[in-house]
């Protein structure tokens, strides 16, 4: 596997790209691993087998957790690892589905904490089990209080300011930002932080991303009433190209900008129907999920020395979307 280091980083301590992190950046901090002599040598799958829960809060034709799946199901496939992925948007199912992983007694669990404080029970019933828990592209915020072992993913709000500071110096005035669900922490930090790091005037558009036909009058119908709108930020790959179309169908000349990518994406910056994204690197985030429980489970170890192992976030515009096609085309960026 060839691993190229080309993407525009955002100049806040992030990582652009990981490889080969599963090794070189773990720490050991004891623990209880299943066995104390077996699975040290990674790469291999000669460890025991062992059942790890994947729970997302994915609403369902979201091609961004398709991404993460295949990072999680090459992590388990290298690993010798059952994965069981299983989603729901809602909360209060979300944390059922991890309350079914603590009852047929899973080895770990890797778990989004978009709503965290519905996510908490069921994530200290895992804990309370025994059951080795980590976090990942959702609850940057919230993991350590909530007792999760280790967390893979970005720190929103930055990433938002970033993206602030980034239309500031397109030279945009007025900025729509799109939730399409409605009290996500991550998605309130992101358009959070577009407010705080833009210079100009920023809109939050609220949207519901299970009914994607609704998300698309909802743009057109504030793009029409506001033509002094200059830039609309998506925070999801499909809600930017539903964008493109309310813009078109608007008769806007407002610039679409998106955090997050997928294939489709990709052909929209190439187009430039799009004119960047802030890539997150899901792949890297379900990758990392699932080999770092592995690594704890056979060896004790821990990544990140209590700290978040940051996956992103880095800015993928016409300049180096090259670098980048052929991994989103091939579902894994």
């Amino acid at each position: 596997m060839r691993f190229r280091q080309r993407c525009r980083p955002i100049a806040v301590g992030a990582v652009c790209a990981v490889a080969a992190l599963t090794v070189a950046a773990c720490s050991s901090t004891g623990g209880a691993p299943r066995s104390s002599d077996e699975g040290s040598n990674a790469g291999t799958a000669d460890t025991p087998s062992a059942t790890i829960a994947m729970i997302t809060h994915e609403v369902p034709g979201d091609t961004f957790w398709d991404l993460v799946r295949k990072g999680a199901e090459a992590a388990a496939a290298k690993d010798n690892i059952e994965l069981r992925y299983s989603a729901d948007p809602e909360a209060p199912n979300q944390a059922n589905l991890v309350q079914s992983a603590i009852d047929s007694k899973v080895d770990g669990i890797a778990v989004t904490l978009a709503k965290p404080d519905a996510m908490a029970p069921a994530v200290e019933a895992a804990t309370a089990a025994g059951i080795p828990v980590v976090a990942f592209n959702s609850g940057y915020d919230s993991w350590k209080d909530l007792g999760v072992q280790q967390y893979f993913g970005q720190d929103e709000n930055i990433a938002g300011q970033a993206a602030g500071s980034r239309l500031t110096e397109d030279g945009a005035r007025k900025t729509l930002c799109i939730i399409q669900e409605q009290g996500a922490v991550s998605l309130e930090a992101r358009c959070a932080g577009v407010t705080q790091g833009f210079g100009g005037t920023t809109e939050i558009l609220n949207v519901n991303s299970k009914d994607m036909p609704s998300v698309e009058s909802t743009i057109t119908a504030k793009l029409q009433q506001d033509p002094s709108i200059d830039h609309v930020i998506a925070l999801a790959a499909p809600i930017a190209l539903t964008a493109v179309q309310s813009k078109n169908n608007a008769g806007s000349d407002a610039t679409i900008v998106t955090f997050d990518t997928n294939a489709a994406l990709v052909d929209a910056i190439e187009s430039g129907d799009v004119a960047w994204a802030i890539d997150q690197q899901p792949y890297l985030q379900g990758y990392l999920a699932i080999d770092s429980l592995w690594l704890y489970l056979n060896n004790g170890n821990t990544i990140g020395g209590g700290t978040p192992v940051l996956t992103g976030p880095a800015f993928i515009d016409s300049t180096n979307i090259d670098a980048v096609a052929e991994y989103a085309r091939n579902g894994t960026r």
